[in-house]
C-alpha cells in the first residue's frame, strides 16, 4: 500500500528570496485605492446575487463603479506624470 503524505519542505519552505520587495511592495501600495475601488465593487454585486436589484442596489453599483473607474484614471495619471521624461507634461 502506497500512503500519501505532503512534502513539508516544499509547503513550508520560504526563502528569502521569496518576499515581495521594497518596490513591489510599493506597487502594490499605489495600486491599494483601485484594490480598494474594485472590493467595493464586487461587493455591490454580491448583494445582488440572489435577489432581484432594488433601486438603492443599482445606484450603489453605480456609485462603486464611478469610484472603480475614477480610481483607475488616477492611477493611470499618475504614473502617466511620473514616467515623462523631463518633466515635460
Amino acid at each position: 500500500m502506497s500512503h500519501i503524505v505532503t512534502v513539508q519542505d516544499a509547503v513550508t519552505a520560504f526563502a528569502d528570496f521569496m518576499e515581495p520587495t521594497d518596490a513591489e511592495l510599493d506597487a502594490i501600495e499605489r495600486e491599494m485605492p483601485v484594490i480598494l475601488a474594485d472590493v467595493d465593487l464586487l461587493d455591490a454585486y454580491i448583494v445582488i446575487l440572489d435577489r432581484t436589484p432594488t433601486e438603492l442596489d443599482d445606484r450603489r453599483i453605480r456609485r462603486a463603479r464611478r469610484r472603480a473607474l475614477a480610481a483607475r484614471v488616477a492611477l493611470v495619471n499618475r504614473a502617466a506624470c511620473t514616467s515623462l521624461p523631463g518633466g515635460a507634461a
